[in-house]
């Protein structure tokens, strides 16, 4: 259920080659502590130049977030990405709208995110594979910290983060 296919450190760690080796044509992409940290509506350095080469690569995107679409829209825009708003995940609903639009099958799709609970789960459910990328800056209320605590048993050794991580570390 919590099964990751491949982990990185980052999403720009995640390589066209890395995604020819898994016959992967599309990716669906989580955007919070994925793309960028919590509720921020810049891209981490080096999304937009990963971003280029994912479209040079002939890579298809969807955003796919259970965030609203005045958060969301405006990022897709900024990224030239469409997207998918409350998506509910890990429910199915918003990965089989971003299939539908993409044109593609499930054994060309790859779901990106830093939640087992949200993305790997629902990347599983929706029987796809699944890229685990570490959370750029860990959250700070009390609901996050205990998801993320809870979050460690699956995840590998070397992307584990350290729980007591403060917002303002890395």
């Amino acid at each position: 259920m919590f099964q990751i296919t491949t982990a990185v450190r980052s999403v720009c760690d995640i390589t066209p080659e890395l995604l020819l080796k898994m016959h992967v044509k599309g990716l669906l992409l989580d955007i919070d502590n994925t793309l960028t940290t919590h509720d921020n509506p810049v891209p981490a350095p080096g999304v937009m130049a990963w971003i280029a080469q994912m479209k040079n690569a002939g890579i298809q995107m969807r955003l796919v977030s259970n965030n609203h679409p005045p958060r969301v829209e405006p990022f897709s825009q900024l990224l030239g990405i469409p997207c998918v708003c409350d998506s509910q995940k890990p429910l199915c609903k918003g990965f089989a709208q971003a299939m539908q639009e993409m044109h593609l099958q499930k054994n060309q799709l790859c779901v990106v995110g830093d939640q087992i609970y949200t993305d790997i789960l629902g990347a599983n459910w929706f029987h796809v594979r699944s890229i685990y990328v570490r959370p750029m800056m860990l959250e700070t209320t009390t609901f996050f910290r205990f998801k993320r605590m809870a979050e460690l048993p699956f995840l590998p050794k070397e992307y584990q983060y350290e729980p007591k991580q403060r917002k303002d570390q890395k």
